[in-house]
Parts: C-alpha cells; sequence; structure tokens
C-alpha cells in the first residue's frame, strides 16, 4: 500500500517542479522601462506658472506624452499659445518662426536684475526669464 503512495507524491512532485512558461515575469521586471522608450514628459515637473519682471510670464502644461502647451508673455508686444517638444536640455519650441529652448537656469543666468537670487527659474534667451520663488 505505501508503494502506490509515494509513486502517487512522486507524481505530484514531478508535476510542481515542471516550469510554466506562460507564468508572468517577476514584477521587477515588468516595470523596468526599456532604454528605447522616452520619459513621458522629461520636464513634468516645470508645469505650472513661472514669473518675470513687469507681468510676463509662462504656463506650462504636459499635454500628450514629450509634448507641451506653453502659453507665453514673451515680452510685452509678444503674446500666445506655443507647442514644445522634450528636447535635450529643455522644452523646444518655435517664436515668430525663430527655433527657440526653454530651459532651466539660475535668476542671475537671465541678466534681469528683477530675478537676482531666484535659484529656480526657467530662461528662453538672455533677458527672458521666468521663476517661481
Amino acid at each position: 500500500m505505501r508503494r502506490p503512495v509515494l509513486c502517487l507524491l512522486a507524481s505530484a512532485f514531478a508535476l510542481s517542479t515542471c516550469g510554466d512558461t506562460s507564468a508572468p515575469e517577476p514584477a521587477a521586471k515588468q516595470t523596468e522601462a526599456s532604454p528605447t522608450e522616452p520619459a513621458v514628459h522629461a520636464h513634468a515637473d516645470w508645469a505650472g506658472k513661472w514669473v518675470g519682471p513687469k507681468g510676463l510670464f509662462v504656463d506650462v502644461t504636459p499635454t500628450a506624452p514629450g509634448q507641451y502647451k506653453l502659453e507665453m508673455m514673451y515680452d510685452l508686444d509678444t503674446t500666445g499659445t506655443y507647442e514644445g517638444t522634450d528636447s535635450p536640455g529643455g522644452i523646444a519650441f518655435a517664436l515668430k518662426g525663430e527655433a527657440k529652448l526653454l530651459r532651466a537656469a539660475k535668476g542671475e543666468e537671465i541678466g534681469l536684475k528683477w530675478l537676482d537670487g531666484k535659484q529656480d527659474c526657467l530662461m528662453v534667451e538672455d533677458g527672458v526669464g521666468f521663476c517661481r520663488d
């Protein structure tokens, strides 16, 4: 009588040690990002309103992956909404047909006395920048 029980246990053990190739991968492997897949928004932490002197501002809104809407008062005569894209070093956009890059900066880099001492800023070019307090 022992022999059938032992055979049954041995069969059950043999079946349980067979790998199931349809089993899901461990969670760590499922959540790893592929090196070829871009981040959803490289500059998501820039979302929101940034202010400059004399009422100038940029309001950054992430849209589709790697895309942004930039509502901006660039200078006292230029206000508009621009489509931006993730780019090395910042958010690329076009202003009056000219390629621009919104990038991180410190107040001193922008060249406007009003922004000196500020640490959390974005700039387009010398003299055009916006900060958060």
